[in-house]
């Protein structure tokens, strides 16, 4: 009818997309992945993107069937496979997770997404195979929060395989340092504490537990609010000290998790034009 809502429910039951949502709702560089496809399905593809963050923590299900969505109108789009790919991983089927990032890898050349192979090879139960994985590339070559979240991933997998010293030594890394706090600082200093812990040296353990708390405070980490950006690109801080921090910006910081998956198999889908 005239001026209703106008609601996308085209083939293979693809959920609904609600009329406030729109393509600039997708943050620009992915919305530059999608400009090989003809306008009217990158526009649908973006908006299919962009409520995959918005249902990601409430709803997994449903976000990854707005992925799903995505992938069979632009299966070639390295964002939108890897889009599919976390949620997936999200929604637990790491099988899925993991033909969907070799795909994503595949189309992009990117190794970015090296510790989410290493954690869904864990997560099919082949902690050895996860290592191989993480083993595969030059780590040099990464970014250092890549190589953060490589050095957690394969601690888990030496854990896995009843390793713990192993999974201790895989953390010692450049970045496990205690005067200095960047983003992915407590979840590092948080993993090492774990291992101290099964280790049975928990007073070490408390002592990383606290620095990881502390990182959290000077870089605007908050258990009820997102990441709160600051302006400078590392901070160094004492243990023992109070620290201020400079609030740049307000707003919560874009959430790229993601869902799970569908029976059908897309990794040869191609892009509808």
């Amino acid at each position: 009818m005239p001026g209703a809502p106008r609601s996308v429910r085209p083939r293979h039951n693809d959920p609904e997309l609600p009329e406030w949502i729109t393509p600039k709702d997708l943050e620009r560089a992915a919305r530059i992945e999608l400009k090989t496809l003809t306008m009217e399905n990158a526009d649908e593809v973006a908006r299919h993107l962009a409520m995959v963050p918005r249902l990601i923590e409430s709803d997994p299900e449903l976000a990854h069937r707005h992925a799903a969505a995505a992938v069979r109108r632009a299966g070639r789009i390295a964002i939108v496979r890897e889009t599919y790919a976390i949620t997936a991983y999200e929604t637990g089927d790491f099988a899925l997770a993991l033909r969907e990032l070799r795909t994503y890898r595949r189309i992009s050349g990117k190794d970015d997404q090296l510790p989410l192979m290493v954690d869904s090879e864990r997560g099919v139960g082949r902690p050895d195979r996860a290592l191989e994985v993480g083993r595969s590339v030059d780590r040099s070559q990464l970014s250092a929060d890549v190589q953060v979240a490589l050095a957690i991933a394969m601690s888990g997998a030496r854990l896995d395989l009843g390793q713990t010293e192993a999974a201790l030594a895989e953390l010692e890394i450049p970045q496990l340092d205690k005067t200095r706090a960047f983003s992915y600082s407590p979840a590092l200093f948080d993993a090492y504490a774990t291992v101290l812990e099964d280790l049975g040296r928990d007073a070490e353990g408390v002592s990383w537990r606290t620095l990881a708390e502390t990182a959290r405070e000077a870089l605007g980490f908050n258990d009820e609010e997102d990441l709160i950006e600051v302006d400078v690109e590392e901070l160094e801080f004492d243990a023992d000290a109070d620290v201020d921090v400079d609030v740049v910006d307000n707003e919560p910081a874009e959430d790229t998790s993601s869902v799970e998956t569908e029976d059908e198999s897309v990794d040869d889908a191609g892009d509808a034009r």
